[in-house]
C-alpha cells in the first residue's frame, strides 16, 4: 500500500504562498502520490520541525521567510552554493539526514536574463538570505560577462547585518564592490540599473511604500521579490514613475522548478510548463 510522500513550505507567515499550486500540480501532472503542503513554523519552533522532518514522513520541503539562514546549522549536508551564500531554501529529507540547497538564486538569474538585464549598478534594500541568495547570483552574472566591475549597494534596517552581508560577498568576489548604505539615501539610486526589494514590507496592505516615486529614476529597473500582491507600493510607484519593472513570481517559477528536480528528478521545460500553467490560473 503507498503512501503519499509529504513536501511543504516552512515559514512564518506562508499562507500567501503560491507554491502548494505549482508544485501540486506537477505531481499530478508526473502522477506522483505525494502533496506539497504549508508548514506554519514560528521562530521558536524551527529546531524542533527540522529535527522532527523525517519522523513526520516528510520527503523535502522549501524553507521562507525568516528561516534562510536560520536553518542552516540544523543541516546535515550543504551544498556548495549554499557554503558560499549562508542561507537555504531547498531542503531534502533521506532517513533522518537533511540536506540543504539553495535555488532562489537560480530562480532569480533565470528570470533576469530573460529580460534581458545586465546590471552593473544595483541596490539591494534588505540583507536577509534572499538578498544573499540574489547577491550570489549577480556576482556569478557579472563574472560570466566579464563586462567590467559590479557595484552592489545593500540597505537593511538592521545595519550590521547589511555589514556583514558585504563583507561575505567580498570573501569570494574580490573584484566586485559592495557598499552597506546606512540610509535609503546612500542607495544612491540615481544612479542605479536595477534596484531589489529583498524585504517582506509590502506583503501585507498596510506596508508603508519603501519608497516615493519621485525617489526612483526611470533608467532604474524595479524588481520586487515579493509576488503576492502582484503589484506592491513599490511596483505601483515604479509604473507611475516610467520605470522597467517586475515582481518575484517568476523567480518563484524557476526556484520552485528546480527544487522539484532536487527532490523527483523531474526537470525541463515540462516541469516549467506545468507550474507556469498553475500559477496563471491562480492569478486569473
Amino acid at each position: 500500500m503507498s503512501q503519499t510522500q509529504i513536501y511543504g513550505l516552512a515559514g512564518y507567515p506562508v499562507k500567501h504562498s503560491l507554491s502548494p499550486k505549482m508544485h501540486n500540480a506537477a505531481f499530478r501532472h508526473f502522477g506522483i502520490d505525494a502533496e506539497y503542503r504549508l508548514f506554519e513554523v514560528k521562530p521558536e519552533e524551527l529546531e524542533g520541525f527540522l529535527k522532527g522532518a523525517a519522523g513526520k514522513k516528510i520527503h523535502g520541503f522549501n524553507i521562507t521567510v525568516p528561516h534562510k539562514e536560520k536553518a542552516v546549522p540544523f543541516l546535515s549536508r550543504l551544498s556548495e552554493e549554499v557554503r558560499f551564500i549562508g542561507a537555504v531554501n531547498t531542503v531534502s529529507v533521506h532517513k533522518d539526514k537533511l540536506g540543504g540547497f539553495n535555488t532562489d538564486y537560480l530562480g532569480f538569474t533565470r528570470h533576469i536574463k530573460e529580460l534581458r538585464l545586465e546590471p552593473r549598478r544595483v541596490a539591494i534594500i534588505g540583507a536577509g538570505g534572499a538578498a544573499k541568495a540574489i547577491s550570489f547570483g549577480l556576482c556569478l552574472e557579472a563574472a560570466k560577462r566579464g563586462t567590467g566591475q559590479l557595484e552592489i549597494r545593500i540597505y537593511d534596517t538592521d545595519k550590521t547585518r547589511s555589514s556583514e552581508l558585504a563583507k561575505r560577498l567580498h570573501l569570494f568576489f574580490e573584484s566586485q564592490k559592495f557598499i552597506a548604505s546606512d540610509s535609503i539615501d546612500g542607495l544612491n539610486l540615481k544612479n542605479r540599473d536595477l534596484l531589489i526589494n529583498a524585504s517582506p514590507i509590502g506583503m501585507k496592505s498596510q506596508d508603508h511604500c519603501l519608497l516615493d516615486k519621485a525617489a526612483l529614476d526611470k533608467k532604474t529597473f524595479i524588481y520586487d521579490l515579493i509576488y503576492n500582491p502582484p503589484e506592491t507600493k513599490l511596483l505601483r510607484a515604479a509604473k507611475e514613475k516610467g520605470c522597467g519593472y517586475s515582481n518575484g513570481l517568476n523567480m518563484l517559477l524557476y526556484q520552485g522548478a528546480e527544487s522539484f528536480r532536487i527532490w523527483t528528478g523531474k526537470e525541463g521545460p515540462e516541469v516549467t510548463g506545468i507550474m507556469r500553467d498553475a500559477l496563471r490560473e491562480e492569478s486569473v
